[in-house]
């Protein structure tokens, strides 16, 4: 893992959101085509911002997965994360090869999982756009999250801690409307991506950032599996980046 910091949320979107569209355009340039996944959430902001503002990546070449989605929530609600990237990426970007987001309205969200698992076993992702909760959660697998499943696509239940969060950054009226539950993206799903470009900005990230770096990967602290991965960027700023040791090997 290298990791990056820079001064605040915008300076990191700029990095990760140029890295990952030089991602893209080589997967394009390679394999005639590439493969994504986008997160969700205040963490991409930034990122996603720069990256539609890179030129020179033909997007009709380009297929879209989604990480993770509530259940029961209609695409209409703000915290919906279809929504989010319908206003925030799809609708402003050229026509895609294809785009696969989750319904977490199914009446039976087991069929959901497999629809959208069988969808991207053929499908092999060559950038993942990720970031960290405050609980140190990757996508929606809180802890202790499953690090065995080869499921692409589960159904998971979602711990207070994630849900204060959600609480907390305004998508939802009070706690007892998040829901308890979601579809998310499996663990080992996420691995499987050749780039894994993850950005976190804010203070309120700097305890998980320090967990899942200062111990070796643990379903305790999911977000520490990605010290694993062979090609992987995370992306701090000064503020989530405060509470580790002065050794830490940063790259400015």
């Amino acid at each position: 893992m290298k990791i990056y910091k820079r001064k605040d949320p915008v300076a990191l979107g700029n990095a990760a959101g140029i890295q990952a569209a030089e991602a893209i355009r080589s997967a394009i340039e390679l394999h005639g085509s590439a493969n994504i996944i986008l997160a969700t959430g205040t963490s991409q902001f930034e990122t996603l911002r720069q990256l539609l503002a890179q030129t020179a990546i033909d997007w009709t070449k380009v297929t879209m997965f989604h990480l993770d989605e509530y259940l029961g929530l209609p695409m209409s609600h703000p915290a919906s994360f279809r929504k989010y990237l319908k206003e925030r990426f799809l609708d402003q970007v050229p026509g895609l090869k294809a785009y696969y987001l989750i319904d977490g309205e199914k009446e039976d969200p087991a069929e959901e999982t497999k629809r959208l698992s069988e969808l991207i076993q053929k499908n092999p992702i060559d950038v993942a756009l990720v970031g960290i909760g405050e609980n140190g959660h990757l996508a929606f697998n809180d802890p202790p999250a499953d690090f065995e499943t080869e499921m692409p696509y589960l159904v998971v239940d979602l711990d207070e801690a994630c849900r204060k969060q959600q609480f907390g950054e305004g998508w939802f009226p009070n706690l007892e409307a998040v829901p308890a539950q979601a579809i998310s993206m499996s663990v080992r799903q996420i691995m499987k991506a050749k780039k894994i470009i993850c950005s976190v900005p804010d203070s309120r990230k700097a305890a998980a950032v320090k967990a899942c770096l200062e111990h070796a990967p643990d379903p305790r602290f999911p977000a520490s599996i990605l010290q694993e991965h062979p090609d992987c960027s995370l992306y701090l700023d000064e503020a989530s980046a405060s509470l580790l040791p002065s050794s830490t090997a940063l790259s400015e």
